[in-house]
């Protein structure tokens, strides 16, 4: 049996307000396994953002057990769990998080800076992943020449650069057109085609149909769990 890369156990988190604990993940339980492409949905409210932070080790569980490639990190200190998200977590955002001052190739190895590898060897890297998501004549810009969509592309090559187990994607297409979109989404197709694990947090049902399953989230509890055919890439 083929171990998951997340395996959550009956995950609950609290926050305070004032001397009342408001619970926003009720218990949840969930497996992930390598090169799942995963859609969160949820209404406002229902934990979906809650379970994105603590997927990307960005926050710990209240109580139960997240296991992540093998490492439970539910109890980690923050320093370490720093280290888990840099090796194990890429991340792509909704605002593309990018460095204005900084080109495409080195916004995309940043990543590669905290991991102490060599400016050349970071260059190098950083020029392959950008061949990736079709970005190679774009890299020496920066963020404010760049559009919306060649800005996510550069997310998504910083995401890739460390060759991480699992990308997570919160509502990567939610500043950008359809068109735009469909680009995007293409390419984490092929991201997942080529043997990477994505989850992807969204509330737009068509972005949610090119994953392979959609966990709908409810009131801090899983509703629903199913796998669905992907919408085919648009090439």
């Amino acid at each position: 049996m083929t171990t998951p890369i997340i395996h959550l156990e009956d995950i609950q988190k609290s926050y305070m307000m004032g001397k009342q604990a408001l619970p926003v993940l009720k218990g949840l339980n969930l497996e992930i396994f390598k090169n799942e492409y995963v859609a969160l949905m949820g209404p406002s409210g229902s934990g979906k953002s809650t379970l994105m932070n603590i997927l990307g080790c960005l926050d710990s569980p209240t109580a139960g057990r997240y296991i992540l490639n093998g490492k439970d990190v539910s109890t980690m200190p923050d320093d370490d769990l720093a280290e888990v998200r840099n090796v194990e977590i890429g991340f792509v955002f909704q605002q593309f998080n990018l460095l204005p001052r900084l080109t495409a190739v080195e916004n995309v190895a940043l990543p590669l800076v905290y991991a102490g590898i060599p400016r050349k060897e970071r260059i190098e890297k950083a020029m392959t992943v950008l061949e990736k998501v079709s970005l190679t004549d774009r890299s020496h810009h920066r963020p404010n020449e760049l559009s919306g969509g060649q800005c996510q592309r550069v997310a998504i090559a910083r995401a890739l650069v460390n060759n991480p187990s699992l990308i997570l994607a919160d509502e990567p297409t939610g500043n950008l057109d359809t068109k735009t979109s469909i680009e995007i989404m293409d390419i984490f197709s092929s991201i997942q085609s080529a043997g990477n694990t994505v989850v992807l947090v969204t509330h737009e049902e068509d972005i949610a149909h090119y994953a392979h399953r959609v966990v709908r989230l409810r009131d801090g509890l899983i509703e629903s769990d199913r796998n669905q055919l992907p919408l085919v890439m648009s090439h």
